[in-house]
């Protein structure tokens, strides 16, 4: 497919050249390779991440039935025997966003510095643009399993409640000192937001900007539309989206549109619903809206529920009607 091809730009948007990233097979030049060996070995975890997520049932009916009866210990030792290796993998789920924010952080870096222009780090920087497309999808993908999974905060609040308990009656908890009252506390704040690893991505995008002051805004913001537009342009012209070997780069290049877009909300400060924007809002929900319904809708979710200034007076009535 070649690293890179150029497509011509839409003349209707001055927003810059748009280009045709090669998801599929890009692969880190040497200048990339410090920075892509790291953030590679975080993303080597990511898809067990997934797994694990994906097959988290929950102790629902053990904790229904120690509440139902609390004066039978043996209900209460099965709940909590059944709630302590859950807590185990939401934390380990919770760390990994730690390590995901670093990565990012990381890649960040690498994309807006100052030694090429944001566009011009997407054309030589293929592998560490992909990566962080893979960050992307990886969050969305996450967080839309989070929030069909209610038993995640259940089982949760129910450990907190019932190791607060056995502290106050100085019964030994076991599991205690795998997740401490602090940690606790982190990762109550974690899993209380409907989309946890995008809130992590946000802020960390957020913190990047302001502890970066030497760094102009608009090359995080830049190189976030270029990604919007290079991702909108493969999705809605046939002759670049029949090059996707797979029909699961749609799906990816869906995802990772939309990412961007709500990182783009959140870190410019007007945001990417604004005419300002350099973010062709209007040409990206038409591309979502092309796609068979029930395989966009939580995206499109997405744009309604977690950016950060669609409602505002400055985002126009024709986009607002579009995510309705």
């Amino acid at each position: 497919m070649g690293n890179l091809l150029k497509v011509l730009t839409c003349t209707d948007l001055e927003q810059g050249p748009n280009f045709f990233l090669d998801f599929e097979n890009a692969q880190p030049t040497e200048p990339e390779r410090e920075v892509w060996d790291q953030v590679n070995v975080v993303l080597k975890d990511a898809r067990g991440i997934l797994d694990d997520l994906q097959d988290y049932k929950g102790a629902g009916e053990e904790i229904r039935e120690a509440i139902q009866n609390p004066n039978d210990e043996g209900l209460q030792e099965k709940a909590w025997g059944a709630v302590v290796p859950l807590v185990g993998k939401l934390k380990k789920f919770y760390e990994f966003s730690q390590r995901l924010e670093a990565a990012l952080h990381s890649l960040l870096g690498a994309l807006t510095s100052t030694r090429y222009s944001p566009t011009e780090h997407l054309e030589r920087e293929q592998a560490l643009a992909k990566q962080f497309a893979e960050i992307l999808h990886f969050t969305l993908r996450f967080d839309e399993l989070k929030m069909t999974n209610p038993a995640i905060q259940n089982d949760f609040s129910y450990y907190r409640r019932t190791l607060n308990r056995m502290r106050i009656n100085n019964v030994p908890a076991e599991g205690e000192n795998e997740v401490n009252n602090e940690l606790a506390n982190r990762m109550s704040l974690f899993y209380a937001e409907a989309t946890p690893m995008l809130k992590t991505l946000s802020d960390a995008t957020t913190k990047f900007v302001s502890e970066n002051k030497n760094l102009p805004i608009e090359n995080t913001t830049d190189c976030l539309s270029t990604m919007a537009s290079v991702c909108r342009v493969m999705l809605e012209t046939p002759e670049y989206r029949s090059r996707f070997a797979s029909e699961e780069t749609v799906s990816f290049c869906l995802n990772v549109m939309v990412g961007v877009i709500i990182l783009y909300d959140y870190v410019h400060p007007v945001g990417a619903f604004a005419k300002s924007s350099k973010i062709d809002m209007k040409g990206c929900i038409k591309v979502l809206r092309d796609q068979p319904a029930n395989s966009v809708e939580g995206l499109l979710n997405a744009l309604r529920y977690t950016t950060k200034h669609l409602n505002d007076d400055s985002t126009s009535k024709n986009i607002k009607a579009m995510l309705q």
